[in-house]
């Protein structure tokens, strides 16, 4: 199985039994995706958390960071969307999250800053039911103002379920 690291064009595993070919191997990155002030006014609408910093963009320039910046968590949030740009296993039918380990929000994410998601699959291993269970290392970029940098890294382990034969 080849490995494609072009950003367009997800790595694909033809089989969920060679995801352990691929341990220890970058998979690739995400396209870049722009964080814009509407995304994060509507996320804070969503999870009650309407702090300035986030949501007022006249004060936030007086503030700390001198904009707006997206909350930590919308960028965790775009884990699914990011990852689905990254990678592929074919025949599988569900996805679900088990958990994210290791977090560290590294940087602020400025609205109109860039980000885009890098991952190395750092391990596999067959569960029970048709499951199979993978933890990858996930480091987020941004792109500001001319200037590259993690935004955040994690370890997220999800498990995979094989499609019924």
């Amino acid at each position: 199985m080849g490995i494609c690291l072009d950003a367009h064009v997800p790595t694909t595993i033809t089989h969920v039994r060679d995801l352990a070919s691929v341990v220890g191997e970058f998979l690739g990155h995400s396209e870049w995706h722009e964080i814009t002030q509407r995304q994060v006014d509507l996320f804070a609408e969503a999870t009650w958390d309407h702090q300035w910093i986030h949501t007022d963009p006249e004060r936030a320039a007086a503030g700390p960071y001198g904009q707006t910046i997206a909350h930590g968590f919308l960028t965790m949030s775009l884990t699914p969307t990011l990852l689905a740009e990254i990678w592929r296993v074919d025949g599988v039918d569900m996805t679900v999250n088990q958990g994210m380990d290791n977090l560290r929000l590294r940087a602020p994410v400025p609205v109109g800053a860039r980000v885009r998601m890098g991952a190395d699959l750092l391990s596999a291993r067959t569960r029970p039911r048709g499951y199979h269970e993978v933890v990858v290392k996930l480091v987020w970029e941004l792109e500001h103002a001319g200037e590259q940098k993690k935004a955040a890294t994690a370890d997220l382990t999800i498990l995979l379920r094989q499609t019924a034969a």
